[in-house]
């Protein structure tokens, strides 16, 4: 298993893992100044437009609008999913267990409609198409060589790699989806952060089960935190 790569976060995933801010709590850039007696001797001056900049991206679709920490979360969570579906896409051809199969199944469908609402969010709110979490080795994201050693296992080495694999995805997907609800402000992408929590906690305990009943124990990965 490959060392993730040790690279600066972008300044948009930092905002997502260690922002601590209510949301729509005013910052220093939301703050009104203080409202100054009109002058006698000269005509009032203009009423500043309600699109001056305050840190946050506009909607234009969905009401309400969007900060740092919704953007930080669905790209991260475009980025996420993107390298969980191959592993998702094998299963059927790497396993001939029915748990697996339905599982993978569910999993993937789940994540290829969370993956289209994401994207759908992600272009309403007006950030770049492009992926800043492009070649990144992160917690949560298979990397291209344990892809390969997935492709050339069977049976309970399969189950075990990819249980790990998953679990961490859906364990790492949980714990930045929970940052995105303290701390996010579009109300579709928070719901979307909510759905991903629920589901996401649900399947970790799921393939737990699976685990157990199967004598396949170790699905904890080691990135699986940061």
């Amino acid at each position: 298993m490959r060392t993730p790569v040790t690279a600066p976060m972008p300044l948009l995933l930092v905002a997502l893992l260690v922002s601590g801010c209510a949301p729509g709590s005013p910052g220093p850039a939301e703050t009104a100044p203080p409202t100054a007696a009109p002058s006698t001797s000269a005509p009032p001056t203009a009423t500043p437009p309600t699109d001056a900049p305050t840190g946050r991206m506009p909607s234009t679709g969905t009401a309400g609008q969007f900060n740092a920490t919704d953007i930080a979360w669905l790209q991260l969570t475009v980025a996420m999913t993107e390298r969980l579906l191959p592993v998702l896409d094998m299963v059927p051809s790497r396993t001939t267990d029915p748990a697996w199969r339905q599982l993978a199944a569910q999993l993937g469908a789940a994540h290829r409609e969370d993956l289209g609402r994401a994207r759908r969010l992600l272009a309403e709110s007006g950030a770049p198409a492009t992926n800043p979490h492009e070649g990144h080795d992160m917690p949560g994201m298979v990397t291209d060589e344990e892809l390969a050693a997935l492709r050339s296992a069977t049976g309970v080495a399969f189950h075990r790699l990819a249980g790990q694999h998953v679990r961490a995805h859906l364990a790492q997907a949980v714990r930045i989806g929970a940052a995105e609800q303290r701390s996010g402000l579009h109300p579709a992408t928070t719901a979307l952060a909510t759905a991903v929590v629920r589901t996401g906690s649900a399947e970790v305990a799921r393939l737990d089960r699976m685990g157990q009943e199967r004598g396949v124990g170790g699905l904890d990965s080691p990135r699986s935190s940061w």
